[in-house]
């Protein structure tokens, strides 16, 4: 592939559109409303009950994109489907969003401050395609989550509150949920130009990327105790997680330099730059296989590799990471991680006979199953990353 990729916007937008192929039509769901999350990697739906938050809101997210992009009003429509069911389906009568429905109603309604950022992302993202109609749908969420998430003390937000007593709260603390609250807070901004949006995006990456991780020499650790004192044993038995992983993790190093540039786009502070550097350099450094290629996914405090096996979420993370180190310093060495990335996925990762993209590939890269979309996948990464570059090459 040529160099001159990372500037070809058609490319972009040709991985976005095969993305929304492979799920659309198939997964607006007529009949119950919301999407149907669960498909195999011939497109075929493999569950099409469960509805899960963060897939009903991502789905949400892919269809705005769409919209604004190939400018077609089926996929703003569809778009809107999902933000009706949100608010009539998934939104309990105290203001918040269930976690799991399924054909009998609600499953699980654990309120998950991870599932509010994407459902904060998902309002805040459908007021591009609808004259900023939903803004208000912004400000209500954002209202609710300070009062039932925030944590004065710590300027960080609680992961996980029970439903029927919000007093009630896990002793559990995560990077990850803030991390998405950043990520949503700075859309939130993008589209209300209110300057309190920003600042809690910058004062979120501050405190994850700075202040909590003077203790592992910079690196981003994932859990926390209830005093946000860094928790080495929590998951150390489940360490594929779908939501709280063990180790540390690439993707998110990753996923924090995006952020960090973004912000930083508008900030101008030194430590942002830097500190996305460090997290860049040290994922590739520590976990990609020069041997087999790819991206190990997670790695232990001495830096040993934990689980070997590439996700389709990080290497996406990487690729836009690339894109936007390239398009700000120009260097010769992220174009050229930005190709050989856009390579290795379109040989190991991109099903180019149906579209989207495979799961998990074993250190191998090969597929474990034909599983292609489960409850909250959507292909939202590499979608929502192909965006953010085409974003960033328009300014």
């Amino acid at each position: 592939m040529a160099m001159k990729t990372i500037y070809d916007t058609r490319f972009l937008k040709n991985q976005i559109e095969n993305i929304i192929n492979f799920y659309h039509p198939s997964c607006i769901d007529k009949e119950r409303g919301g999407y149907i999350n669960q498909f195999n990697d011939e497109g075929e739906i493999v569950d099409r009950d469960t509805k899960h938050l963060v897939g009903t809101c991502r789905f949400i997210y892919n269809y705005a994109v769409a919209s604004l992009l190939f400018e077609n009003q089926e996929f703003k429509e569809c778009c809107n489907h999902g933000i009706e069911y949100l608010l009539n389906n998934h939104r309990n009568s105290n203001g918040g969003y269930s976690w799991i429905l399924d054909n009998n109603g609600v499953k699980d309604d654990t309120l998950h401050c991870y599932g509010h950022a994407f459902v904060l992302l998902a309002f805040s993202i459908s007021n591009k395609i609808n004259s900023n109609q939903n803004i208000h749908l912004v400000y209500e969420l954002f209202d609710y989550i300070e009062d039932t998430f925030w944590e004065p003390e710590s300027n960080l937000y609680i992961d996980e509150i029970d439903p029927n007593d919000i007093n009630h709260k896990s002793t559990y603390r995560g990077q990850n949920s803030n991390m998405h609250m950043c990520e949503a807070m700075l859309v939130a901004y993008e589209v209300t130009n209110d300057i309190k949006f920003f600042d809690r995006a910058y004062n979120l990456s501050n405190q994850i990327c700075n202040k909590l991780s003077t203790d592992t020499g910079g690196y981003i650790w994932e859990h926390y105790d209830q005093k946000w004192n860094i928790d080495w044993s929590y998951n150390i038995n489940n360490k594929k997680d779908l939501f709280r992983p063990y180790g540390f993790l690439s993707g998110h190093f990753f996923e924090w330099t995006k952020l960090l540039l973004k912000i930083n786009k508008i900030a101008k502070i030194k430590w942002l730059e830097e500190k996305a550097l460090f997290l860049y350099n040290s994922a590739i450094e520590i976990c990609w296989d020069y041997n087999e290629t790819g991206f190990h996914y997670s790695f232990d405090k001495e830096t040993s590799i934990i689980d070997r096996d590439r996700y389709y979420w990080v290497i996406a993370e990487a690729i836009v990471a690339s894109a936007l180190l390239a398009n700000l310093l120009g260097k010769q060495k992220y174009i050229n991680w930005y190709e050989k990335l856009w390579e290795y996925s379109l040989k190991y990762f991109i099903d180019n006979k149906f579209g989207g993209w495979y799961r998990i590939l074993n250190n191998k890269n090969i597929a474990y199953d034909n599983y292609k979309s489960p409850p909250a996948k959507t292909d939202y990464h590499p979608l929502s990353a192909c965006f953010e570059i085409i974003n960033d090459l328009s300014k």
